[in-house]
């Protein structure tokens, strides 16, 4: 069976400032789903990472389709009316156009999809992060995928010995999806030269060379693109199919025990260690640190099984201890150097502005 995999997911209001957005609304937006979507998809899941609400569905519309965005559209909008109602911080936040235009991407909501014949089985890993942007995927991708000191199956498994295709975007490029292609291992270098800029070239999708088939999907949105200006962190998506011809669920999980420094913390203008975090958890500290959540499925005709909570064990809750330490250590420098961002990325208009201000008072010694 032909079917595709779509995660669309948005801030549209959360409780306590960046906290969480609560179990009514939540329910409001699966109500929605329900009520509309019966005639549409196989089948759905809802979580929240952080103050982030997400939708993976399970259809057979493939990707992009009109009617699949439209649906997670009129559902967020149906939970940013319920935000608004209850006065939650930053009800429709990420909803940055007024009208639906047939696709979400470019409209605010992060997007990742995936459409392919599903095998005999056919596991999958669906993950979410906060406060952080689309390259904080970089690593744990390049690691799981190109480095058999993480991906074993490199050098053990014959239908991965060709490697893979690694499609880039360039997301400061905004007048059209500016991409490239390389292929590992033959252009490692070049991909790592291009990964390293985690704020420039994302990985958007990863390619089995063996079969051409899709491995692994990427939201690619950067909402001061769009908005041109700060509104919040792009707080991207992945999923990635596992086994077999691609990298096991451990070899994909294992670069995340890293906690590897990626750009988001508070008003997205920090640097801070991704923490691997459990279903639907929190943000607490200094308005994070940047999280991501993993949950692990498989699909057969369309129809998903129950979650498993990829980062609930308890050798993850050993990784969060190193990784809470990591932050502390980084907030300690406070403002300076590379705790806060550079000035090409820094999204609150406040020091930009000041900094130009200040610009025209400097003069030049005789």
């Amino acid at each position: 069976m032909r079917v595709t995999l779509s995660v669309l997911k948005a801030d549209i209001g959360s409780i306590g400032g960046h906290i969480k957005p609560g179990e009514r609304l939540k329910s409001r937006v699966r109500e929605f789903i329900e009520d509309k979507g019966t005639k549409l998809i196989h089948d759905y899941f809802l979580s929240s990472t952080g103050d982030d609400i997400a939708i993976l569905i399970s259809h057979s519309r493939g990707e992009g389709n009109s009617d699949i965005h439209k649906l997670a559209w009129d559902a967020f909008k149906a939970g940013t009316e319920l935000a608004k109602e209850m006065g939650l911080y930053g009800a429709g936040q990420d909803l940055l156009k007024d009208a639906f235009s047939g696709n979400i991407k470019g409209m605010g909501p992060a997007v990742a999809e995936m459409e392919f014949e599903e095998r005999p089985n056919e596991p999958f890993l669906f993950f979410a992060a906060d406060k952080t942007d689309p390259g904080a995927y970089n690593l744990p991708l390049y690691l799981g995928f190109v480095d058999p000191m993480y991906c074993s199956g490199l050098i053990l498994s014959p239908k991965m010995s060709k490697g893979f295709k690694f499609d880039i975007m360039d997301v400061e490029h905004t007048e059209g999806d500016r991409l490239v292609s390389l292929n590992a291992p033959e252009e490692l270098y070049d991909l790592a030269a291009l990964l390293r800029d985690n704020e420039r070239f994302v990985i958007e999708k990863i390619h089995s060379r063996s079969s051409g088939d899709l491995a692994a999907s990427v939201s690619t949105t950067r909402l001061h693109n769009i908005a041109g200006k700060y509104t919040g962190k792009d707080d991207p998506v992945m999923l990635v199919r596992v086994q077999g011809e691609f990298p096991a669920t451990g070899e994909v999980l294992a670069p995340f025990a890293k906690g590897h420094y990626v750009a988001g913390f508070m008003r997205g203008s920090h640097n801070g260690p991704l923490m691997p975090v459990k279903q639907n958890e929190a943000i607490s500290f200094f308005d994070g640190p940047p999280v991501v959540s993993c949950a692990a499925f498989c699909v057969h005709e369309g129809k998903l099984t129950e979650a498993a909570d990829a980062f609930d064990h308890p050798f993850w809750d050993y990784v969060r201890g190193r990784v809470s330490r990591k932050a502390l250590d980084i907030r300690d420098q406070g403002f300076s150097g590379p705790a806060m961002l550079g000035y090409s990325e820094l999204e609150y208009g406040g020091i930009v502005e000041k900094i130009q201000d200040l610009d025209k008072r400097f003069k030049v010694r005789k």
